[in-house]
């Protein structure tokens, strides 16, 4: 018996037999192309480009009726990036001009692309080399002619390893009722995971060369909660698990009859919970979730897999679709979140890479900077708040000149509405994302300019333990629990409580049940996260007395030791 560990990003047990998917390309060849077989060549290029979009439409016509949403908005991306300049036309220009081989010039750019990835710094944006590789991958397999359907040969119940798959790989594997599947590359905001915990699939990421240490056909454990993968488990151990799937099954039905409940304490204080959604059709799964609201709409993604930003028309269809699907309910709007290094999605080339991404021109920088990218976006939220109940919200605000900027802009915006008479919601809410320690810190001095606050726990964790997260070599060191954030999440919360604003959450620690009872007791009242733990979320909320955890929240804080502060907060969520 071997346990591997990863990271969990889909929860559930899953017992079966493997089957290791192996997709290593050969060594890319590379040779010189004479000068009279150059366009025979772009021809094959092309033809391989051809072959690689018919693929995807196939897949795409064969997705269950019952997949989510984003299995088509993933498989739409790929399409989209076989469109892109940067992968269908400049491997031809190296054809061309360098007289490379098609292999050779595609291998090149997508070395290229790479390159820009890993340098920007929002997790979110430098996910997406995963794709860019994936299509590229996927045209290589074309060009040398593999086969590429080995999912065909997949046995129903079995679990799939593989050192990552793309998101056709994981809607097939769903229709082939695969039972959970393990990637020894990804990371919990990948698009294997976040599809794995839309088809309620068991699921492990990042898991170490584990397609090295599994032979198909051997039975394996798959535990999607603590990222544990078990090899070739004893007959103790596989029954200590099927206990734990009849557990996990019997919760789930229990947690199923809380959608139409409200999160109200035992103490009758209530709390809203809302999702976090990147496209339009993220909508369904947080009403089948029973979410109050919308608290997070990321619309960078929007702008992503495409040579030039989306017009005002565009973003204002898109807006408009997600608030006429939550009638009555609150839908927040987060303006534009993308990095510097914005190149390849969104039609900046030519923006010089910055050193430190993290600390350059991003988010609510880089809008200010570009108004040309602002500005339509404002009109855009604007013009859907005459639809319901829009908020729109600042990100990565960390100044207050950056704030009376944006406020001109608004304004400006609103003038430029009325002149033209457009409808749209002259009080709109206006909201700031605290996740930089210095707005934490000056909170109180944003809030008499700010409608509500909303805390964006992941970046605030990492500027202020200066680590990254999606780093292998200094993740462990992301603590939700560290002292110095408590202390800003409390500062954060009690400014907006003086300023009688509301607070909100929509990082990650919002939708982590181990976390839920300290939030409360901070005095937090709103969370918003990914549709699937809203539940479970809501469950915790109806069984606390905020009293108590108010008592036991300072106490927390009290402490001096954050191994004191783990077991404490270890102990009262076992409550």
């Amino acid at each position: 018996m071997l346990a591997l560990h990863g990271t969990g990003v889909s929860d559930g047990v899953a017992i079966g037999k493997a089957f290791v998917l192996q997709r290593e390309l050969p060594e890319i060849p590379e040779y010189v192309i004479p000068r009279e077989y150059i366009e025979e060549e772009v021809a094959r290029f092309q033809r391989a480009v051809e072959a690689s979009r018919r693929q995807l439409m196939t897949i795409r016509e064969h997705i269950p009726a019952n997949a989510p949403p984003e299995a088509t908005s993933f498989l739409d991306a790929h399409l989209l990036m076989l469109d892109d300049k940067m992968i269908s036309q400049a491997p031809i220009e190296a054809i061309r001009n360098q007289q490379y081989n098609a292999e050779w010039a595609l291998k090149a750019q997508s070395e290229i692309l790479s390159t820009i990835f890993e340098q920007m710094d929002d997790h979110y944006l430098r996910n997406k080399k995963t794709d860019v590789n994936q299509v590229v991958n996927r045209i290589q397999r074309n060009l040398l002619q593999q086969n590429y359907d080995e999912h065909e040969k997949i046995a129903e119940g079995e679990i799939v390893v593989a050192d990552d798959l793309t998101p056709a790989d994981t809607v097939m594997l769903k229709h082939n009722r695969v039972r959970a599947f393990v990637t020894s590359l990804g990371g919990p905001i990948s698009h294997t995971a976040i599809l794995a915990r839309s088809l309620g699939i068991p699921a492990i990421v990042a898991a170490h060369s584990a397609s090295r240490y599994v032979s198909s056909g051997e039975e394996l454990i798959v535990d999607g909660k603590r990222g544990m993968l078990i090899i070739a488990p004893d007959r103790s151990i596989v029954d200590e698990y099927r206990r734990r799937q009849k557990d996990i099954g019997r919760k789930k039905r229990e947690l199923n009859r809380l959608r139409t409940s409200r999160a109200i304490t035992r103490d009758r204080h209530r709390v809203a919970l809302l999702a976090n959604i990147e496209l339009p059709a993220d909508v369904r799964a947080a009403a089948q979730a029973g979410a109050d609201g919308i608290g997070l709409y990321r619309t960078e993604f929007l702008f992503m897999n495409r040579p030039e930003p989306p017009n005002e028309e565009e973003q204002f269809r898109a807006y408009t679709k997600v608030i006429k699907s939550l009638p009555g309910k609150p839908v927040t709007i987060r303006t534009l979140d993308l990095g510097a290094d914005k190149q390849v999605d969104g039609g900046r080339a030519g923006t010089a890479i910055t050193v430190n991404p993290a600390l350059g021109l991003r988010a609510v920088r880089l809008c200010l900077h570009d108004t040309s990218l602002f500005r339509p976006q404002l009109r855009a939220i604007l013009r859907a708040s005459a639809f319901g109940k829009v908020r729109m919200m600042i990100p990565m605000l960390s100044g207050q000149e950056e704030l009376f900027q944006v406020l001109d802009l608004i304004e400006e915006t609103k003038s430029d509405l009325k002149r033209e008479r457009i409808k749209f919601n002259p009080k709109i809410p206006l909201g700031g994302m605290i996740e930089v320690p210095a707005a934490a810190v000056s909170a109180d001095l944003f809030a008499s300019h700010l409608d509500f606050f909303s805390i964006g726990t992941n970046d605030l964790i990492q500027y202020t333990l200066a680590i990254d997260r999606v780093d292998d070599a200094v993740n462990y060191l992301y603590d939700p629990l560290h002292p110095s954030v408590l202390r800003l999440i409390s500062i954060t919360i009690q400014a907006g409580k003086q300023a009688r604003i509301p607070v909100a959450m929509c990082g990650e620690m919002a939708g982590d049940p181990r976390y839920t009872q300290l939030l409360l007791g901070l005095g937090l009242s709103e969370f918003s996260m990914h549709p699937a733990t809203l539940l479970e979320i809501k469950k915790i909320v109806r069984g606390a007395h905020l009293g108590q955890l108010t008592r036991f929240a300072k106490d927390i804080m009290k402490l001096r030791d954050t191994r004191e502060i783990h077991t404490r907060v270890e102990k009262q969520s076992r409550h």
